[in-house]
């Protein structure tokens, strides 16, 4: 048995966070991310685009990666 935990109600679910863009995004816009790998964007990309059949494409740049919505 456990002694240390309490059931409580009434508690709100947290708000789903979205890291990028993307379900806002038409064909054409893009966005830069800073401080990440051109991998964890194209997985993401991935993800998304057969989550809400879109299709993105990332390259990487100077300052980041930018990615662009092309279907």
């Amino acid at each position: 048995m456990i002694s240390n935990v309490e059931v409580e109600s009434g508690v709100p679910l947290p708000v789903e966070r979205r890291r990028y863009p993307y379900a806002e995004m038409q064909v054409g816009d893009s966005f830069v991310v800073r401080a990440v790998s051109l991998q964890v964007v194209c997985n993401a990309n991935y993800r998304t685009g057969k989550k809400l059949g879109r299709k993105f494409v990332a390259r990487k740049i100077e300052d980041g990666v930018r990615v662009w919505r092309v279907e």
